[in-house]
């Protein structure tokens, strides 16, 4: 599991306070947001009732998707780290956008022969 010692305080990823506060703060967010927009202007009276529902769902959505993605999480083993840069061939680079290092019809010198593409 986690190789975590007694005593000492936990990561970022192993810690509850960061989900918590994250959901919390958006819970908040939408709290208010609803508490606003669904009692239809200050004639009204606020719809406690819908803001408490909206923020609560929102806490608990954010709160799922973010342990969701804590257990996903997985490290990159050591091996990928290793090497000096991801262009280790010894081919030459390409000239030109067609990418081809080929010589094309008539490099030598001699004209092209005509083409007849239209029959």
């Amino acid at each position: 599991m986690a190789q975590q010692k007694s005593g000492e305080p936990r990561g970022l990823r192993t810690s509850v306070k960061g989900p918590l506060m994250f959901s919390a703060f958006w819970g908040v967010v939408a709290f208010v947001g609803v508490l606003i927009f669904a009692s239809g202007g200050s004639a009204r009276s606020p719809r406690f009732d819908l803001a408490f529902i909206g923020g609560g769902i929102a806490f608990i959505v954010i709160l799922v998707v973010l342990a969701m993605l804590s257990m996903s999480h997985k490290d990159n083993p050591e091996h990928l780290g290793k090497g000096s840069g991801v262009n280790l061939s010894s081919k030459k680079p390409s000239t030109g956008h067609g990418g081809s290092t080929r010589p094309g019809p008539g490099a030598s010198g001699a004209p092209d022969a005509p083409r007849d593409d239209l029959g």
